[in-house]
């Protein structure tokens, strides 16, 4: 299909072009970093030709080799062909300015938890620095209990995921970061790996899932790139909330006094309102809207 192009594309400007005429044309999907067809092609050729990914302009105009006009259409062709997410492509994922390992077997970390973390939920958590355990529920790559270890640098961390091959992903990026000693990873359903003595389960200052929360209609309608993700961490039910409802249930007996409950659901506000009308959900405003990620106190969950 890319034959041509990597027989006459000379330079870094002449690909760019071609890979956003052609990523248009195909209808490709942008949600997994990059937000339009220009942003990709630029993060996808910068990334192959091992340049830095903030400086394109200097390189445009470079004459390229053989060989890495070939390696530009390989990766081209399997992203319009296969429809790939571009991080499954190149491995890597960046949240915020951290990078992380990523493969077919965890979600794309995309989580609007991320950026609340590093600002340590301010102005909901009073007290920052007397968070000492925090909990990551449904962890995946990892992404979020390293920015919880970044952000909170007194606290132990757990990170639980039902996947065992979700967590190989997560250990790995765990000891990317020098963080073996601080987070600990648990295989099991959600609360589960952490009751031990059930009149003793572990308890956290502060809690943060994003859990699956794709509703059965949206799952049926997901473009073709979200499909090369694991289905165990996109949908959660019918109406996208079968474990935000486990989560609420448990939650409290996790929790110590004062601590704080961060949950990420999509767009699913009006649903969970109807479904727990006695919660007195806190809805801050961030960059996915004011019905994306919802807090709860401990005291508000007893």
């Amino acid at each position: 299909m890319l034959e041509p192009a990597r027989r006459e594309l000379a330079t870094p400007r002449d690909w760019l072009r071609f890979a956003v005429s052609r990523f248009n044309e195909a209808g490709l999907f942008f949600g997994h970093g990059t937000g339009d067809a220009y942003d990709e092609a630029a993060y996808l050729i910068l990334h192959t030709l091992h340049l830095p990914l903030d400086r394109l302009d200097p390189f445009l105009d470079a004459r390229l080799l053989p060989e890495e006009r070939g390696r530009l259409a390989a990766i081209l062709e399997r992203r319009i062909r296969e429809r790939v997410p571009a991080p499954y492509l190149t491995r890597e994922a960046w949240l915020h300015g951290y990078r992380f390992y990523v493969d077919e077997r965890v979600i794309v970390p995309r989580s609007f938890l991320a950026p609340m973390i590093l600002e340590h939920f301010q102005p909901w958590l009073a007290e920052p620095e007397r968070v000492l355990a925090a909990l990551d529920l449904c962890t995946g790559s990892g992404c979020l209990a390293i920015l919880l270890a970044e952000a909170f640098p007194d606290a132990a961390v757990d990170a639980v995921d039902l996947s065992p091959d979700a967590l190989e992903v997560a250990r790995r990026n765990v000891a990317d970061y020098g963080l073996g000693e601080r987070i600990r990873l648990h295989q099991g359903d959600l609360f589960a790996p952490l009751e031990g003595d059930t009149r003793n389960p572990a308890t956290y200052d502060l809690i943060v899932s994003n859990p699956p929360y794709v509703n059965a209609e949206s799952v049926a309608a997901l473009p073709p790139e979200y499909r090369h993700e694991p289905s165990l961490a996109l949908g959660s039910g019918e109406d996208g909330l079968d474990a935000t409802r486990v989560i609420l249930r448990q939650a409290a007996r996790h929790m110590n006094p004062g601590g704080l409950l961060a949950v990420e659901i999509g767009h699913n506000r009006e649903a969970l309102e109807a479904a727990f009308p006695d919660l007195d959900f806190a809805w801050p405003r961030i960059e996915g809207g004011e019905d994306t990620v919802f807090l709860l106190t401990r005291e508000q969950l007893r």
